[in-house]
């Protein structure tokens, strides 16, 4: 028996082994510095310089790149235009989540536990707040969740999918549970999402043994390859397709695949669910892309029924579910699960538009949602000694905030209108775009079903946005709220919504970049 050894190209690799490397020196401080102040900045630094070599990198690689791209290594990862304008739009929403990571409160306070470790209200962990102690561990976290999330989107092999995709999980699950306040949420919140993301995991994996039983492959080009020989769509192959498109939905937050959603984005530290938010998605659909258009396009019409299915029950549930809710990250919970069949929409006929329009409705959706959370981690509950305490969530608690701080709740508004589509924000060219590629694949019925959706749930983005600058604050209630001013938070709401406004109004330079990131390396025709 003879082993080859595999020949890998590195050079493509540098934004990933950046980050990934960075990542792992960040574990190193942790054990080397031993002031938790001090180790709070050089975590910060190495993290910041780190994605913004990895992002600068990254468009070196994308003016110098040779054709349509890399093969890193031979049927197992590739780097394209593809997979670099996705790894781009997964880098920024890393630099904007580790700014919200940084942040404090006027009383100095992060959002993050002193002790992960201990038991919520317990001795150790009210010693270790008096003490001053800081979770750092949740930067180095942060940049192995961006590095897999990166690694994710140039993958072309089930089983190597299946590591990267373990990669950012489990950092995920980890920093969801280290929320500062409501602890027994955040835990809670922790255990559902890594339960039901490991029978995911579990899921995905029996899907790829089935195909693999079936094609006796397990890179995307040759299992496409070997679909087109395999008569009769054999029922273990269309089986094993199925459990795959689970694991990926999953991660999407798709209907049926979404009951993590609600409790993770209530539960989690606030910066967490702002990224995870945006950069989870963005992953996930990236591979999704990856996978339809290179593996499984054989199979448009056999899968077709379940992408549709899936889009329907995810637009119709995630709206009706966030008209109810009373809690402002449940609201914006099951608006993403909203978004994530509008996604799906794209998918309809599997057109190459759908390939220009998905990134840029990523991005739109994502600067959108971190923009949002950022503004929901700013307005407070005031302590009885008038101190800043924990985040006001209840959709009450927002009323009058438009004369509070007008600048925070315009903000919001225009990140709520974003979601909505309205004209002038990225969130509307988003929806035109992904609407407009399903048109051209002949799903204009799922098409009119988004617009159904998207004007009913105009109805609770419009409610918040009444409540805030049309609604007066309840007598007694003045001082209940008190609106934090962290200076990098409030740098990344103005972010955030600059270039919400911007991709709005002028978003021509984003869709020409994304169009000729259209294209991919390796697919079963070769």
């Amino acid at each position: 028996m003879t082993f080859t050894t595999p020949e890998i190209a590195w050079a493509p690799l540098a934004p990933i082994i950046i980050v990934l490397g960075a990542a792992s020196i960040g574990v190193l401080i942790e054990a080397f510095v031993r002031t938790p102040a001090t180790r709070r900045t050089v975590q910060l630094i190495l993290g910041l310089v780190s994605m913004a070599a990895a992002l600068g990198t990254l468009a070196v690689q994308w003016a110098s790149l040779d054709g349509a791209g890399t093969q890193v290594m031979r049927l197992m990862l590739t780097v394209d235009r593809q997979a670099l304008a996705w790894q781009s739009v997964i880098l920024v929403f890393g630099l904007l989540g580790i700014l919200l990571f940084a942040s404090r409160t006027r009383s100095g306070e992060t959002a993050f536990t002193p002790l992960g470790a201990a038991t919520p209200g317990s001795i150790e962990e009210t010693l270790a707040r008096r003490r001053g102690l800081e979770v750092t561990e949740v930067f180095p976290l942060l940049l192995f969740a961006v590095g897999g999330m990166m690694l994710f989107t140039c993958v072309t092999d089930y089983i190597f999918l299946f590591v990267a995709l373990e990669v950012f999980s489990l950092a995920l699950y980890i920093m969801v549970a280290l929320a500062r306040r409501r602890r027994l949420m955040s835990h809670e919140a922790a255990l559902k999402y890594f339960l039901l993301g490991a029978f995911s995991s579990a899921i995905y994996l029996f899907g790829v043994a089935l195909v693999y039983g079936a094609t006796t492959q397990t890179s995307f080009a040759a299992v496409g390859r070997a679909i087109d020989v395999i008569s009769d769509r054999d029922g273990l192959l269309l089986a094993g397709v199925v459990l795959i498109l689970v694991g990926l939905l999953f991660k999407i937050g798709a209907v049926p695949f979404h009951s993590w959603t609600p409790d993770a984005y209530q539960g989690a530290p606030t910066p967490v669910t702002a990224f995870m938010g945006a950069a989870t998605k963005a992953a996930a659909t990236a591979a999704l892309v990856r996978i339809l258009y290179t593996s499984l396009h054989p199979l448009e019409w056999e899968i077709s029924w379940m992408l549709w299915a899936t889009a329907i029950a995810s637009m119709a549930l995630g709206t009706v579910l966030a008209l109810v809710q009373t809690n402002v990250k449940r609201m914006l919970a099951y608006s993403s699960v909203a978004h994530a069949g509008f996604i799906l929409v794209a998918f309809a006929g599997l057109t190459a538009e759908a390939v220009v329009a998905l990134p840029f409705y990523l991005l739109a959706y994502g600067l959108a949602t971190i923009g949002a959370f950022a503004v929901v981690s700013q307005v407070r509950e005031r302590t009885e000694d008038g101190a800043v305490g924990a985040e006001a969530v209840r959709l009450g608690q927002w009323a009058g905030l438009g004369k509070r701080s007008p600048l925070l709740a315009g903000a919001m508004s225009l990140f709520l209108l974003s979601f909505a589509g309205i004209p002038l924000t990225a969130g509307f060219i988003g929806k035109f775009e992904v609407f407009s590629a399903a048109v051209a694949g002949g799903g204009w019925p799922l098409v009119l079903i988004a617009v159904i959706a998207s004007a009913i749930a105009a109805f609770f983005y419009v409610r918040l946005v009444v409540l805030m600058f049309l609604t007066d604050v309840p007598e007694g209630a003045e001082d209940s709220i008190e609106v934090d001013d962290s200076p990098l938070t409030r740098f990344v709401v103005v972010v955030t919504a600059a270039a919400v406004l911007v991709l709005g109004i002028l978003p021509a330079g984003a869709l020409n970049l994304f169009e000729n990131a259209a294209q991919f390396l390796v697919t079963a025709n070769g």
